[in-house]
């Protein structure tokens, strides 16, 4: 394909998604217009991480990814 080609394609394919988005768009509206408000509860199933290292005896039994398990060497 040549440059010219490419760039039909590319214009053809924009504009079958603005399309596509267009029609999207009518369809959400005529459905129920605004967007759902989020939940108010929503806040509450969040998690907070510590900042504090993770205890190592977690780690006792697991490879370290790509570079193998501790007390073994690479071939």
């Amino acid at each position: 394909m040549s440059v010219q080609d490419d760039l039909a394609a590319v214009k053809r394919s924009l504009e079958d998604l603005v399309r596509t988005v267009g029609q999207l768009e009518r369809s959400v509206t005529a459905e129920g217009g605004a967007p759902a408000a989020p939940a108010a509860g929503r806040a509450e199933s969040l998690v907070t991480i510590p900042d504090t290292p993770y205890d190592s005896g977690l780690w006792t039994d697991t490879d370290d990814e790509g570079l193998g398990a501790r007390d073994r060497h690479a071939p």
